[in-house]
């Protein structure tokens, strides 16, 4: 019994001893990595031809395409700047009221309607709105409102108290509260926007004179031929003009300002319609006389049917709710060859799509927007874009005709389209340290499930990126001999991957061996190649080891240092 009894306990001892002894060896491993020597990771060398970012000199034009990511200029560094060389230009800016922090509270209280600009004086934004600005002031001057500016530069308090993260900002105080104000930067959508907030929203026209002077001073017209000027029929459409604020709402009951407006003055009452200083100059509406169909047809023909892509209009066209955009590629001299097609096909997807003529010889827009979308060439191409929010491209294959068109934004809106990515030509060779990863290469080298990869997503105009290269050259050139591992770099401006996400430059995204359908782990650690190693040494799905290289060795024939070599363990275990 006594025997049996002691065998026993040896067992569960034996049993114990090998679940503990793996997690003691471990730990035991883990305390040792903690040790590990790795000095000699941060020693100065000489430089052996690590190969290098090439960064080159060019930096991109930030006013180049409108939406929030092109106007945010927080982060730029005034230290920089030489403020002297940007003079405002001299703009009669009489009716535009200039606040301070001591005058801004008592000034915004006292008056009801108060627009205020948030500018700075290089700022390029600021400089083009400036004008157009300043004519709106003047315009409403003896209305009940106020159009004021303030010296974000200066007023650096009152910027951060309003969270002013980018130039110009403006907003629209009504009684103290103030909302941002999105429209259009230019005179005209500055005027409409404000009256629909200070006015009735609708204005009566009576007579031919009042009409004659709308027709050529205003672009972009709504006018309801009603039964009377008050009552429902005028509060339906009064609703309707407060949902949309850059279009003017007129109503009449004048059969011979109808007759002006190119309605029939005999028509059944109510009716209304639009009309456009563009191709397409007058839309009639035919649905229920109601605030929300009236707004809806106002919605989707007030953009021109084809917008040309300037920077006035970019603001338009990215902040659209329409998110879905056509946008045609053309050379200046073709693009009125290929226009009518392309407004044709515009006319039938009308508060669906919009439509996008970008001129690729324009070289202040049309080229910087062309190489952003990887457009190259000269014969036009049709490339669709779903906007800002995940910025898929979807690009037309071969000739540019009706029905191709049609073909093509039917499928886009249904999305059975697959997505385009930009993309340099992959390289001949790729036998430095650091690997070259480009849009079409990218699910070779970054997704290879037997190997752990580290990439870097950066801009060749980056400072920080610049900054980084000679670190991660040399963490590249110490890993070199790990042939589980790869270190990786993709020029963000130029190449595209559904899977590499890049919120800014540079971005390090670690992709670990066999697991490259999930999510890559962000880098978020020092920048020192020690940092580096220790994150890669902890992510890794590969087990390695860097030892120490040995020194030196001096030649005595010609007294040059040759290189050791590093010896690399892939957690194999000695044999002895």
């Amino acid at each position: 019994m006594t025997t049996r009894l002691l065998l026993l306990c040896s067992l569960t001892a034996l049993l114990l001893f090998s679940y503990v002894a793996p997690a003691l060896s471990k730990e035991a491993q883990g305390d040792a990595d903690d040790d590990e020597d790795l000095r000699f990771l941060e020693e100065p060398e000489d430089d052996t031809g690590v190969p290098s970012h090439h960064y080159g000199d060019e930096y991109p034009d930030s006013d180049q395409f409108g939406g929030e990511e092109f106007d945010n200029f927080s982060d730029l560094d005034e230290s920089e700047i030489d403020q002297e060389a940007f003079k405002e230009p001299e703009i009669d800016e009489t009716d535009v009221v200039v606040l301070k922090e001591g005058n801004f509270s008592e000034f915004v209280e006292k008056n009801r309607f108060v627009m205020v600009e948030f500018y700075a004086p290089w700022c390029g934004h600021c400089q083009a709105l400036a004008p157009e600005y300043a004519a709106a002031a003047t315009e409403l001057k003896g209305e009940e409102v106020a159009l004021a500016k303030v010296d974000a530069t200066e007023e650096e308090e009152l910027a951060h108290k309003y969270e002013v993260q980018g130039f110009p900002t403006v907003y629209f105080f009504v009684d103290g509260l103030h909302k941002p104000y999105s429209g259009q930067r230019n005179k005209d959508a500055i005027v409409t926007y404000i009256k629909k907030k200070i006015g009735p929203g609708v204005h009566n026209i009576t007579a031919l004179d009042d009409a004659e002077r709308i027709l050529t001073s205003e672009s972009k017209i709504v006018l309801g031929y009603l039964n009377h000027l008050k009552g429902p029929e005028s509060e339906e459409l009064a609703a309707a003009s407060r949902i949309e604020d850059d279009v003017n709402f007129y109503q009449t009951v004048n059969p011979d300002v109808a007759k002006l407006f190119h309605l029939n003055p005999d028509v059944k009452r109510p009716a209304l319609i639009m009309l456009k200083k563009e191709a397409e100059k007058l839309s009639h509406f035919g649905g229920k006389f109601e605030k929300s169909e009236i707004a809806e047809f106002v919605f989707s023909n007030k953009l021109p049917l084809v917008s040309i892509f300037t920077r006035e209009s970019a603001t338009s066209i990215f902040e659209s709710p329409i998110k879905k955009q056509l946008l045609l590629f053309a050379l200046s001299n073709d693009s009125e060859k290929i226009l009518p097609t392309f407004q044709e096909a515009a006319k039938l997807f009308k508060g669906k799509l919009i439509f996008v003529l970008v001129e690729m010889d324009n070289e202040d827009v049309g080229k910087p927007v062309s190489d952003y979308f990887g457009i190259t060439g000269d014969a036009p191409k049709v490339l669709g874009y779903t906007g800002n929010e995940d910025s898929k491209k979807f690009v037309l294959d071969g000739e540019v005709t009706l029905d191709k068109i049609k073909t093509f934004a039917n499928e886009f809106l249904e999305d059975k389209l697959k997505p385009f990515h930009k993309s340099d030509p992959i390289p001949e060779t790729n036998d430095g340290d650091v690997k070259i990863v480009v849009g079409n290469n990218f699910d070779e080298i970054v997704l290879d499930e037997s190997k752990d990869v580290l990439l870097e997503i950066y801009a060749p105009w980056c400072g920080h990126c610049q900054a980084l290269e000679p670190t991660y050259n040399k963490l590249a050139k110490h890993l070199r001999g790990i042939d589980s591992l790869v270190i990786a770099k993709m020029d963000g401006t130029t190449n595209e991957h559904p899977r590499a996400k890049s919120d800014g430059f540079p971005t390090l995204l670690f992709f670990p061996a066999g697991n490259k359908s999930f999510d890559p782990i962000t880098v978020d650690t020092d920048r020192t190649v020690v940092a580096f190693y220790k994150f890669i040494k902890k992510h890794a799905s590969i087990p390695f080891k860097l030892q120490k290289p040995t020194s030196p060795a001096k030649s005595k024939k010609d007294g040059e240092a040759k290189e050791g070599e590093e010896a690399i363990s892939t957690g194999m275990k000695d044999e002895l």
